[in-house]
């Protein structure tokens, strides 16, 4: 009875996330436009998947086997303890289509087995503090852990979404899983096998697989090649160019992993393969792993050998103790074992520890080639082993006994990864928490030779600041750990230069998180900022590489807040003109919240640093935890020219501090003068700011291939066939609509031979232009914010809505009398048919099928022995027939000829001849242009419209 009670609750529910669907899309649609507010929404229908089988839900498609959690919205927000799932169905003709089934899983929640358990922020079970956990536990959840996350894109997620979770609420288990693959030599291919080795290592994070990758001895690979069991492409990632600090590592993401693509990983049945380009090709391949090294590994060594062609390597991941000086490690390699030494169980090795050739220490052991990987540990290291272990110079070398020994050998040294090195210092993490409004931001490098370039920046500060020092963990509160100084390169708020002396135990901790940044102060001399030195997983942001982060403090706030809260951020605008940000906080106190498991840590939002109205912001995204981050495609104008003039600011919001706790001055240069949206008022060159390959965009799903060419999803361009147009792709449909001319206040006009619309002629304007004046005081038109054009009096229009481009579902019409613009939603005719359909995405109403409809109006032209005939608009044409067609709002188009060729439409402009002389000219009722200095008196008279008519109401 429970069970019938609750499900109907939750139908109750799911009725309700459909009125807040709708009402959230008119809220979005309406704030973008301002005024007025479109009735833009078409017929109700399931929403479209583009031909895949899966799931509607919510306003969100889900693939077969998903699973998720209902996101109810606000106020409700995620449900987390009912759990919804894409089931498989087929139909009587076996064709497969997914179907919904929830279930409440609290019923299902394990006995937590301390006695004050905990429910962390996005679970539905309560579990036992992390202090508690036993290593069976942390074990178990490492293997088992699923990802239910959501594929959809996180800046349209719901501000209670408990997805955001920081790895320092959660077990490590939980928030990513490691994996990691050997490269070698294909050796049976028909190529020769290559030289390269490889180490690749991959971190699962909900749905994304983010991937470091470092080569030797091979020419740099031009993809990453992620196979399946069957040795299917699932994934190709195409590497960029070399950069001078990091020309032997490929550094990558692999977003939105499919669900059966997240299994195949988790159950290790998936290969990734690297292929350079070029005469000579050279492929490397690998399985990929999990391997429980991977969580305590800080040190590494990719083992090569010195024979050409000859398939083998391998790779070492190494730690140190935490007490002793004792060096474990496990070897992984391939190619060294030959095939026909299978006939012997036991293979023996011998291991050894070497500085300049010389052998320091030696281990012998035997393998199989089965199970070649080997683990040791190296007890007791020196002082002078370990110093040569942090400058990177000891190497382990593995060697085969026997007549034809084989060895491969490297280098070991810290542990590489395309994971950024950084701290956020602040005021409410210090050994004595305070709220300064303060920050400290640091950035660091790890080079092979165990040097750390750092560079840190200090903001907001209460004093001067007299101290800043990388310090261990305090042993107690009063007596700080202190391992180097840096106060001697700060100046003027930042701190630039290396510690070139680490010792291995100081890099082992570095890489383990265990090293902290600490700021003191003439009023705080113990201390007023302090971080610690996290390694922050790559998320694909390119500007963690070149530029240091923005700091963001409560002083920078307006007003300022004395918070223990601060902050940086990564901010960037790529050649599309996308913001892409990535936002680390740390200090947010959770002891002024009882009941922060139910409430948001924080808004991320964007704005302009304008003081007068300091409520002119924009929303990024919500955040659990420590991190935000996302990509923001529709920016306005302003917003991009504040960016650019460095007037723009990010600022990170809490419920204590709705008005902004921290913030930071953003300056990003760009060229965005016309947004992300590219507009083609004046002819823009193809496809705008959206500069793409063109073999990406042959990939892309959503790309429309139109006139010869593929443009992006969301970019504008002008058609070859007629400048007066605009086309616009939404995921693999071209929408078309003319430009509108604004209404022109002179006698004369010219028409320029590259653009659509008239200009004034500004050479012969009238002595007597009294009457002219007053029009130019009050100018007949409209002007409409969708598309920022105005509209010429009496015009009809489909509205442009950024982003979504041209609504066909709406038509608005400027009213010259008052300049008013008035919108109404299309009503659709009766159809007679039975079963109508929609012929694209984007058209507002649905037609009668092709068959049916002839059969309804043109009976007497469907003959089955008949030459096919052509439809264009609403008209039939038979064979060989040929006309102008007529295209609303313009008009007949008289430059354009169409004619049916067998049932085909074909359409061609008229071919105008090159002209050379200055002034060109265009006169009415003329296809091409002419020369202006040819025409005679009469026909200047006749210079005044385009060729093209507006329709009038």
């Amino acid at each position: 009875m429970l069970r019938i009670t609750g499900m109907e609750s939750f139908r109750e529910m799911v009725a309700v996330l459909g009125v807040m669907s709708c009402a959230w899309l008119h809220f979005g649609l309406a704030s973008r436009m301002k005024s007025p507010a479109l009735p833009i929404q078409s017929e109700r229908e399931p929403l479209p998947s583009k031909g895949l089988s899966g799931c509607s839900f919510g306003g969100r498609f889900y693939s077969l086997e998903d699973t998720w959690h209902p996101d109810l919205g606000e106020p409700f927000g995620v449900m987390h303890c009912v759990q919804c799932h894409c089931e498989p169905h087929r139909n009587r003709r076996g064709k497969v289509f997914g179907k919904v089934s929830c279930k409440n899983i609290k019923q299902d929640c394990p006995e937590p087995s301390c006695e004050d358990p905990v429910l962390l922020p996005g679970h539905c079970c309560k579990s036992c503090p992390k202090g508690e956990l036993d290593r069976k536990q942390v074990d178990s959840v490492f293997d088992g852990f699923e990802y239910f996350q959501e594929k959809d894109d996180d800046l349209h997620k719901s501000y209670n979404d408990r997805s955001y979770l920081s790895s320092e609420d959660i077990s490590p288990g939980e928030s990513r899983t490691d994996f990691v693959a050997l490269l070698t030599g294909v050796t049976d291919s028909w190529l020769p096998s290559s030289s390269g080795v490889a180490r690749a290592r991959f971190s699962l994070s909900q749905t994304s697989l983010v991937f470091s990758i470092t080569f030797q001895r091979m020419g740099r690979p031009s993809r990453v090649l992620f196979l399946d069991a069957d040795g299917n492409i699932a994934f190709e990632h195409r590497v960029p160019r070399a950069e001078s600090t990091q020309s032997n590592m490929i550094c990558g993401v692999w977003k939105n992993l499919p669900k059966t693509q997240v299994r195949l990983l988790q159950a290790e049945q998936m290969q990734v393969s690297m292929v350079t380009a070029g005469s000579r090709r050279e492929e490397i391949q690998g399985k990929i792993i999990k391997h429980r090294a991977l969580f305590a590994e800080t040190f590494s060594s990719t083992l090569t050998s010195e024979e050409e062609h000859s398939g083998m390597g391998g790779i070492a991941m190494l730690t140190l103790s935490d007490t002793e000086n004792n060096l474990h490690f496990i070897l992984m390699f391939q190619g060294l074992l030959q095939h026909r030494e299978k006939e012997h169980p036991l293979v023996p090795i011998r291991v050894q520890l070497q500085y300049r050739q010389h052998i320091l220490r030696e281990i012998r052991a035997n393998v199989t080639v089965h199970d070649p990987d080997f683990a040791e540990v190296l007890t007791n290291l020196n002082s002078r082993e370990l110093f040569w272990l942090s400058r990177g110079q000891l190497e382990i070398a593995v060697e085969t006994e026997g007549q034809d020994p084989r060895r491969i050998s490297g280098f070991i040294t810290g542990r590489k990864s395309c994971d950024t090195i950084q701290s956020v210092m602040s005021s409410g993490d210090a050994l004595t928490p305070g709220k300064t409004g303060g920050v400290g931001s640091a950035v660091f490098f790890l080079h092979d030779n165990g040097t750390l370039d750092y560079q840190v920046q200090i903001a907001g500060v209460s004093s001067e600041v007299v101290g800043v020092t990388i310090e261990m963990k305090p042993r107690r509160r009063s007596k700080r750990s202190v391992l180097y100084d840096l106060t001697s390169e700060y100046a003027a708020g930042r701190a630039a230069g290396s510690w070139s002396r680490m010792e291995a135990r100081h890099i082992h901790m570095l890489l383990q998180n265990e090293l902290f940044v600490n700021v003191a102060t003439a009023d705080h001399q113990e201390g007023e900022l302090r971080g610690q030195i996290r390694s922050l997983l790559y998320s694909g942001l390119e500007a963690r590489r070149h530029v240091l982060p923005v700091p963001l403090a409560g002083q920078y706030v307006y007003p300022p807040v004395r918070t223990g809260a601060g902050g940086h951020a990564w901010v960037s605008v790529d050649e599309r003109c996308h913001l892409h940000y990535e936002i680390v906080v740390a200090g947010l106190s959770k002891s002024d919240d009882a009941t922060v498991n139910a409430h948001l840590h924080g808004l991320a939002e964007i704005g302009e640093l304008d003081e007068s109205s300091p409520t002119h912001k924009r929303l990024l995204m919500g955040f659990y935890g420590s991190q935000a981050q996302g990509i923001l495609k529709d920016l306005s104008v302003e917003l991009l020219r504040h960016l650019d003039r460095g007037t723009a600011f990010i600022q990170v919001s809490t419920k204590l501090n709705p008005r902004g706790e921290i913030r930071g001055r953003v300056h990003l240069p760009n060229n965005c003068e016309f947004g992300n949206r590219a507009e083609t008022d004046e002819g823009d060159s193809d496809d705008g700011v959206y500069v793409r390959d063109p073999e990406e965009l042959k990939k892309d799903p959503h790309t429309c291939f139109f006139e010869g060419q593929h443009h992006a999803h969301g970019s504008h361009w002008t058609p070859h066939y007629n400048n007066c147009f605009t086309c616009s792709c939404q995921k693999r449909t071209v929408i078309c609509d003319p430009i509108i001319c604004p209404v022109l206040t002179c006698a004369r006009t010219i028409q320029p031979e590259d653009k659509c619309c008239p200009i004034c002629d500004e050479r012969k304007e009238p002595k007597d232009v009294k009457a002219l004046d007053k029009v130019d005081e009050h100018p007949e038109g409209c002007y409409f914010e969708g598309d920022q054009k105005m509209h010429a009096p009496g015009t009809t229009w489909h509205p442009f809505v950024p982003p979504f481009g041209y609504i066909k579902c709406a038509v608005c019409t400027c009213k010259g009398a008052t300049g008013e613009v008035h919108c109404e939603k299309v009503t659709c005719p009766p159809l007679p048919c039975s079963k109508p359909i929609r012929r694209s995405p984007s058209d507002c109403c649905k037609e009668c099928p092709e068959d049916e409809r002839r059969h309804l109006d043109h009976s007497d032209m469907m003959q089955a022995d008949g030459t096919p005939h052509c439809k264009f608009g609403k008209h039939y044409y038979q064979n060989s027939d040929n006309w102008h067609p007529n295209v609303p709002p313009v008009g007949e188009m008289k430059c354009i000829t169409c004619w049916c060729d067998h049932g085909v439409t074909k359409c061609q402009r008229k071919q105008c001849p090159v002209l050379t002389c200055s002034h060109i000219v265009r006169r009415q009722g003329k296809c091409c242009p002419e020369c202006h200095d040819a025409l005679s008196k009469e026909d200047e008279d006749l210079m005044k419209i385009p060729e093209k008519k507006t329709r009038k109401h």
